[in-house]
């Protein structure tokens, strides 16, 4: 991950949303002033970031499964286009950690290490571990018809993890760079805030995912309701309706009744999605927590590090469930 120079002037809540999607992002961005202000907005809205960047994954990942791809390439396609609506800097962030932590060097050796270009044998094999993790587990989850949605619920995982490593109280592990910028720039409330909103967003996406058409929604709601004939109008269910008052099919009605069947067993499976948040923030916690006793705090790499992690995480989380 990399930043813009600080700014003197005083920054708004716009430029930190412009640090956000143009550091986590090639979305191009007309950039602001960047100052520790703009930090802290830029990654406590980092998830709303990683709901674009999984929606334009999941558009790739339907398009080729329309065409006829099979799952698994149509997983590496979706995959495949996260790395490059990220100019891939969060996989060289978790090359890099891996190199660094690999090494069993001293703080400052290991950060030396981590600041090089090439590639040693920790960070590939751990750079192809990954990837291979998060392609397998979105291929099953593709098979299952739910590949899009677990896509975007991972990437909002992914950056979900970045505003709890900037919290106040982590420190960065050097002067200079993107995480001495992030560091402690996110207060617990704002940090909570956040989280409750991506439990909700996606949990309402999962369910939403689920819907056919409006009258299914509206009949499984309101099991007496139908648009069938063109006009909403409440009727009894036909078995308990008297000679003349059947406002709806007998076909209507099992339909709404079969909707309202599917919505309790597919409960579970919806509120699994808010559950694989959480995993894929508990697995970054666990990398952040090691990063920072070894290195003494965070830098750009670690925290691209743990966005692929958390997106990892939470995509296996998806795929057991659905399993």
């Amino acid at each position: 991950m990399s930043g813009t120079p600080p700014s003197d002037s005083p920054s708004t809540f716009a430029d930190g949303v412009r640090l956000a999607i143009g550091t986590l992002s090639v979305f191009p961005v007309r950039p602001g002033v960047v100052d520790r202000r703009a930090a802290g907005t830029a990654m406590t809205i980092a998830p709303f970031v990683g709901v674009l960047i999984g929606a334009a994954g999941g558009m790739v990942l339907t398009a080729a499964l329309w065409l006829g791809i099979t799952p698994l390439l149509a997983s590496v396609l979706a995959v495949g286009t996260l790395a490059l609506l990220t100019r891939g800097l969060h996989l060289d962030g978790l090359a890099d950690l891996a190199d660094g932590l690999g090494s069993g060097k001293p703080a400052e050796q290991a950060l030396d290490i981590m600041k090089r270009s090439d590639i040693g044998p920790f960070g590939v094999v751990t750079l192809i571990f990954t990837l291979l993790v998060q392609v397998a587990a979105l291929s099953e989850l593709t098979a299952a018809g739910t590949g899009p949605v677990a896509l975007v619920t991972a990437c909002a995982a992914g950056r979900l993890a970045l505003a709890w490593a900037c919290r106040a109280g982590i420190p960065p592990a050097r002067p200079g760079g993107l995480g001495a910028m992030v560091a402690g720039t996110v207060r617990r409330g704002a940090a909570l805030a956040v989280t409750a909103l991506v439990l909700i967003g996606v949990t309402a996406l999962a369910f939403l995912s689920r819907l056919v058409t409006l009258d299914s929604l509206i009949s499984a709601v309101f099991p007496g309701l139908s648009s069938e004939y063109g006009v909403f109008a409440y009727a009894p269910p036909p078995s308990e309706a008297g000679p003349g008052l059947t406002l709806m099919s007998n076909e209507a009605y099992e339909s709404s009744r079969t909707l309202t069947a599917r919505f309790c067993r597919s409960t579970p499976a919806v509120l699994a999605s808010s559950l694989a948040v959480l995993v894929g923030l508990l697995a970054a916690w666990a990398v952040r927590r090691r990063a920072v006793r070894r290195l003494g705090g965070i830098t750009g790499d670690v925290l691209g590090a743990l966005v692929e992690i958390a997106t990892a995480a939470a995509l296996v989380a998806c795929a057991v469930a659905v399993g």
